[in-house]
């Protein structure tokens, strides 16, 4: 005979104890194997509005960026291609350190889909998942969600704005834990 939790009613208490316990890791690893729901952009983004200046107020560490201690911002220009002009900066222990890279719009994303590239032919997705309505700031991340950008147009953010960037970034399934916040010494 199984009570309700399907161990045996002649087991003893320990043996109970032993199966409920088993039971509680069972259905906490069945919970753990959900996937997250897939990385979703923002409906659309219009590119002449998110063209220019934007500072990084925060970013997951990732080698690329390894040997940026602050003022960290990245520029976007439209090229007579078409593509868009990419140009990163950061103060380095060393001085200023740049990078310029190429970004195409990915066909059907609304704007929302970049693929860059700063080195040929590697190229990383670029996501907005988060905008506010004013282009003042974006959450930028990717679909296995190793990355992650807040970004602001002005050097510094409210903390209140800044909560509304980290929560697009929670909605879409990112761990926090990992974000580091930038330096920014420029005005």
């Amino acid at each position: 005979m199984r009570d309700a939790g399907g161990c045996r009613a002649g087991w003893g208490k320990a043996g109970r104890a032993l199966c409920a316990g088993l039971l509680v890791v069972s259905l906490g690893s069945a919970w753990a194997g959900e996937e997250t729901p897939p990385v979703q952009t923002v409906p659309a983004v219009e590119l002449e509005r998110y063209l220019g200046r934007w500072y990084e107020i925060a970013r997951f560490p990732m080698f690329f960026q390894r040997n940026c201690v602050g003022d960290v911002t990245a520029d976007y220009s439209l090229r007579e291609d078409g593509r868009i002009r990419v140009l990163n900066r950061c103060r380095s222990d060393k001085g200023m350190d740049e990078a310029e890279g190429t970004a195409r719009v990915v066909e059907g994303s609304g704007g929302a889909k970049l693929r860059v590239s700063f080195f040929w032919p590697f190229s990383g997705d670029y996501w907005v998942i988060g905008l506010s309505p004013d282009y003042r700031w974006a959450v930028v991340g990717d679909p296995e969600r190793k990355y992650l950008w807040i970004l602001s147009r002005t050097p510094a953010m409210p903390l209140d704005v800044l909560e509304k960037a980290r929560q697009a970034a929670r909605e879409q399934g990112y761990d926090l834990s990992g974000l580091r916040y930038t330096e920014q010494r420029m005005e």
